[in-house]
């Protein structure tokens, strides 16, 4: 595992909508081993939360990593207020297990909001492998489309929808991948990422279709090597850790009803922490910098996913 040591320098930030922000971030021990499904977890100073984000995209040559996130939390704030030649002050990883993407021939890929930077990588990496690949993506409405170009180039057919129709197929992933399979369409593997919502709905269409189905889950995570406890997901009967036997799991076996009750778990300590924060606007940064950056609203930054994107 690479343990970033020190600062990482930030070399390219782009505003994908208007709550969700890719940074290219210096990180060559990552880099050179990070592979589609892991993650990693920043710290932006010596007090700051531990925050985990998935790794959307990594050039080994340049040896940077590219991180997309939404600004949910304060760190995620925070972190959104950086700018080029900014350092973020350590990054642990690469973290969880790879994808196993090995051996599919023909997959779909379902995306739904910022899960789309979980599954830009994975249909990246499944065309890289010789597979045919068509990517579901989506959104709540035209606004939050991200990443549409990268996942056409990632894929052989993109079909993007928003919940409203303002733009591309109005409709649910779901609707789609139904619309899919009922033409006839074949896949060796679906693979699902996004809001818990709606990699439960499409788990249900594909195990009555039979279809093999994966889904990156993103639990209430600590330290991210298995010691917290804290992401402990059942998947079978069975309890697992997210963070050192996932992120992915077969679909089929995950127990999604306990998960969205853990998930919601803090919800009012982050309800109460945000109001804090907004009656604590303008009186200085100082004294919140020296306190951390609140475990309680950072729950709201591990469940990015949740927050926004297309419904089941």
């Amino acid at each position: 595992m690479g343990m970033g040591a020190g600062m990482h320098v930030i070399r390219d930030k782009k505003l994908l909508n208007s709550s969700v922000t890719m940074l290219e971030v210096e990180a060559p021990l990552i880099a050179g081993k990070v592979q589609p499904g892991q993650f990693i977890i920043f710290r932006l100073d010596e007090r700051g939360e531990r925050v985990p984000l998935t790794v959307a995209d990594y050039d080994r040559g340049k040896g940077t990593i590219s991180l997309i996130f939404q600004h949910v939390g304060r760190s995620t704030r925070l972190l959104s207020q950086l700018g080029v030649g900014d350092s973020i002050h350590d990054l642990a990883g690469p973290l969880g297990e790879p994808s196993h993407l090995q051996g599919i021939k023909k997959a779909c890929v379902v995306g739904g909001g910022v899960g789309c930077a979980i599954a830009y990588p994975q249909a990246k990496e499944l065309s890289r492998l010789g597979a045919k690949v068509d990517i579901i993506a989506g959104f709540r409405n035209k606004d939050f489309v991200i990443l549409e170009e990268e996942m056409r180039t990632a894929s052989d057919r993109l079909y993007i929808t928003t919940d409203d129709g303002s733009y591309a197929d109005k409709g649910f992933v779901t609707d789609k991948l139904l619309s899919l399979l009922d033409e006839g369409n074949e896949y060796d593997a679906v693979i699902a990422i996004g809001p818990v919502v709606m990699m439960k709905a499409i788990c249900k269409v594909t195990k009555e279709k039979g279809i093999p189905t994966i889904v990156s889950l993103n639990p209430i995570m600590i330290d991210g090597t298995g010691m917290c406890g804290g992401c402990r997901v059942k998947i079978g009967g069975q309890m697992k850790f997210a963070c050192v036997d996932g992120p992915d799991f077969d679909g089929h076996l995950v127990d999604f009803d306990e998960l969205m009750s853990r998930n919601s778990f803090y919800v009012e300590q982050e309800r109460e922490q945000a109001r804090e924060q907004e009656q604590g606007q303008g009186q200085g940064q100082g004294q919140g910098q020296g306190q951390g950056y609140g475990q309680g609203q950072g729950h709201a930054c591990l469940r990015t996913l949740k927050k926004e994107g297309a419904h089941a």
